[in-house]
């Protein structure tokens, strides 16, 4: 799939530099429809529902209690009603009817889980979906919260869908909107009045805050403090191209209230120099490169437990800094062959986002050029030292949220927000604070903490049921479910899954959308002529001694 870049005149230094960094400059083009239908799925809201016999989990880190009746009425959680012990549940303490029941015996409910790093994308970006498809994943997945983090369309684009969605005229997740800083004005923002007048627009136009990439100096420090004073939350990618004079402890200083990944964090902690160390043929504009350095780069900054390492981390839980990992954004690095064929691409990653993933010099996050083991060995030691940070800082009572950043480098909407959830346990987070993490972490940054995050009486009816139990296996939560045993019949079965997603007191069966995600997947391989199955990423084989050797797909 053959795919024109035209650069736009006009841009900043800085500017160009990011816009070169993705693998491509920003796009003119027309744009094509891409409508969101109607919804016609869910069940509710009604003034009286009942979901019998669960077993909860609140968000809070406490452990799972139950048995319950939990009452919904409208778009809120009208009642927690205890009804005995697990085993010896007691009849006269049941709830009285309602409107609409579930038995879920048997199953945990969680609150709707929130991601703190999303991006809608659409058939007019590069991925080439349509936005319905990446909102029911998204849906299906228990994401009943996304924090948006820029597009190439307005912000009033967006802001539409999110007041759609809010009505619930949509299947989708609600939506914060942050707007990519260098995309709010139709012009270049080189001085510190424009950055300002920036800020202001973005929230007069409905923007919920702001993300940051790359700026020069005086604005982005202009622009975080007219955030502040207006009361516009910022997160920021730091861009390797400014850390020299931003990292994590200027940008906090300035007012920053969270950052995505890591970029910027490790360079706050070097010991013996104030940049990185590169190659003298480095070119940040070479994704490969680019992403191999990175690789490297925990390596070179102080080691755990040292002064700077403490410094750094007292000043950030000082400053109630938030982090939002995104490990799953950076997976492939340290084993392609696990991300590229995950199990769930056959049947719910669509051919023509197959088309954005694979290794292209123009695609962003597509820099598999010629990717090496020594390369993925260097990412195995940078995820062991990023991993320590994050776990320790939570551990020191700071934020720490549930961030896929879905769409690029192999990672599938939904399903990368579980990858997620995994690898927080992986980095030393037990089952309930991965939970906390997805979940009243992630409603505390998004200062949405009075209304989601929790099960509770009052709190928003969003929740997502389970049959099983997700705190002994997070693997229920995939959209693929896991493998299981059945020693009576001898049958290998797959089982869990997210069962329902509730948002707005709104009971959508998850299984259904995921059956309507398959078909849409299969209708574009059918169109396509592409062959059922896992999908190919080399487009020839020069492996096999056959004359030729040509092997091409779609």
């Amino acid at each position: 799939m053959k795919k024109t870049f035209a650069a736009l005149s006009g841009l900043i230094l800085s500017t160009v530099l990011f816009s070169a960094a993705w693998g491509a400059a920003d796009v003119k083009k027309e744009l094509v429809a891409d409508p969101i239908p109607p919804r016609t799925q869910g069940a509710g809201p009604h003034p009286r529902i009942v979901l019998r016999n669960v077993t909860i989990v609140n968000g809070t880190g406490a452990p799972a209690q139950g048995p319950f009746d939990l009452v919904l009425s409208g778009d809120r959680i009208a009642e927690i009603r205890s009804i005995g012990a697990p085993g010896a549940i007691d009849p006269k303490l049941r709830a009285a009817p309602g409107d609409y029941e579930l038995d879920l015996t048997g199953h945990y409910v969680l609150p709707g889980f929130v991601d703190t790093h999303g991006h809608l994308h659409s058939l007019n970006d590069g991925q080439n979906v349509p936005s319905d498809y990446v909102l029911k994943l998204w849906l299906s997945s228990g994401i009943t919260q996304i924090r948006d983090l820029g597009s190439d369309r307005p912000i009033e684009w967006l802001v539409d869908i999110k007041k759609r969605s809010a009505r619930n005229e949509i299947v989708a997740p609600r939506i914060d909107v942050y707007p990519f800083f260098h995309k709010i004005l139709d012009q270049p923002v080189n001085d510190v009045e424009t950055a300002r007048r920036a800020i202001r627009d973005a929230k007069r136009r409905g923007a919920d805050g702001v993300k940051f990439i790359s700026a020069e100096e005086d604005v982005l420090y202009a622009a975080l403090d007219e955030a502040e004073k207006i009361g516009l939350p910022t997160t920021m990618h730091h861009a390797q191209h400014m850390v020299a004079y931003a990292n994590v402890l200027q940008t906090s200083a300035h007012g920053l209230d969270s950052m995505e990944h890591w970029y910027g964090l490790p360079e706050a902690m070097f010991p013996d120099r104030a940049l990185q160390r590169w190659p003298v043929d480095y070119v940040n504009t070479d994704e490969q490169m680019r992403f191999a350095e990175s690789g490297r780069l925990w390596q070179q900054t102080s080691p755990p437990g040292s002064k700077k390492w403490n410094e750094v981390m007292d000043t950030l839980l000082e400053r109630n800094f938030a982090l939002s990992p995104t490990f799953t954004a950076y997976l492939t690095s340290r084993d392609f062959m696990r991300m590229s064929r995950a199990s769930w691409h056959e049947e719910y990653t669509l051919p023509s986002l197959w088309d954005w993933y694979r290794p292209s010099r123009v695609n962003h996050g597509s820099y598999w050029f010629d990717w090496t083991t020594e390369k993925e060995m260097a990412w195995k030691e940078n995820y062991r030292l990023w991993m320590q940070f994050v776990n320790e800082y939570k551990n020191r009572g700071g934020l720490v949220t549930v961030g896929s950043d879905s769409g690029y480098i192999y990672n599938l909407y939904g399903f990368g927000y579980a990858q997620e959830m995994e690898l927080l346990r992986e980095a030393g987070f037990d089952a309930l604070e991965v939970i906390r993490a997805a979940t009243q972490s992630g409603a505390k940054v998004l200062g949405r903490d009075k209304e989601l995050g929790v099960v509770r009486v009052g709190r928003k009816a969003d929740l997502v049921i389970v049959d099983g139990n997700p705190i002994a296996n997070l693997k229920l939560l995939f959209g693929t479910g896991t493998i299981r045993l059945n020693d009576q019949t001898g049958a290998v079965e797959r089982v869990g899954g997210i069962k329902y997603t509730v948002k707005d007191g709104i009971i959508y069966d998850a299984r259904a959308l995921r059956a309507e995600i398959r078909d849409m997947v299969l209708r574009q391989k059918s169109e396509g002529k592409v062959p059922p199955g896992p999908m190919k990423i080399e487009t020839a084989d020069a492996s096999q001694p056959t004359a030729g050797g040509q092997s091409h797909e779609h």
